[in-house]
């Protein structure tokens, strides 16, 4: 960078023609150099001699900037009669620093209020069976979500069903890890066994239910956080009505003779 600008100049030097006043005539020289300065000779108008040092690359004399004046912006306002404008300088506070907000460990009977879904029972056919065949139960429960708000935060509880409990009225129970399926989904003629069926031993009405054990997670909008226990949701009762069975030897259909036993 220094030897362009060196060039520069003594191009500028050579080129030139008399000037007035201070300037440099066509006479003048460059009589040496050192590593800052070109020395520039040359003979005065009416004689004597003058010596011009031009600095060289970062040599060359710098302007100090000029000084930044804070802007009285009340006064600035009050004179504003063209297109500039005025800013008002304002300190913004830095902000401080809040101390994390712990949440309590949660615990099964935090979420319990969230309330899961419970699950209704249907007893096939029609809430109908015949005492000593197997009558199969369908209760439909799956994973659903519930939003609300937990010490003072919005949170989203998932519930999974891992437990069916079923009770059905006649003293017994039983606990699957499935609602059950239709007949017709398990591909399998009526008054058939299923897991989840139950065979009455004699005729009645019987109030049958089923309650089901969910599992519980947590989301506070940044991940799901599993917890301990299980929730039970408890299903309404479901009236069941178990008759009894007789066999008949008939000469015809009940379509052919609508009127024979058991039609």
């Amino acid at each position: 960078m220094r030897f362009i600008l060196t060039l520069s100049l003594v191009c500028a030097v050579l080129v030139s023609t008399s000037t007035s006043g201070d300037g440099i005539g066509s006479g003048d020289l460059i009589t040496g150099t050192d590593d800052d300065t070109v020395v520039i000779d040359g003979s005065l108008p009416g004689g004597g001699r003058r010596v011009v040092d031009h600095p060289i690359g970062n040599a060359w004399p710098r302007t100090p900037p000029p000084k930044v004046r804070d802007l009285d912006f009340e006064k600035c306002v009050a004179e504003w009669d063209d297109g500039r404008s005025c800013y008002l300088k304002v300190d913004e506070d830095a902000p401080e620093d809040e101390d994390p907000v712990e949440i309590p460990p949660i615990t099964i009977t935090d979420v319990a209020r969230f309330t899961p879904k419970g699950a209704v029972l249907a007893g096939e056919p029609e809430n109908v069976g015949v005492a000593g065949l197997p009558t199969n139960f369908v209760a439909t429960a799956s994973t659903h979500t519930v939003d609300g708000e937990l010490f003072g935060f919005p949170v989203t509880v998932r519930f999974t069903p891992s437990a069916f409990d079923f009770t059905f009225g006649d003293g017994t129970s039983a606990t699957t890890t499935s609602g059950g399926e239709s007949w017709v989904d398990l591909n399998q003629a009526q008054f058939t066994p299923t897991p989840t069926s139950h065979t009455y031993p004699e005729r009645g009405n019987y109030a049958a239910n089923v309650n089901v054990r969910y599992t519980a997670e947590v989301d506070f909008g940044v991940g799901w956080f599993p917890i301990a226990g299980e929730v039970t949701a408890v299903g309404p009762a479901q009236d069941i009505r178990i008759f009894e069975a007789h066999t008949a030897l008939v000469a015809h259909t009940c379509e052919q003779a609508p009127s024979s036993p058991g039609c």
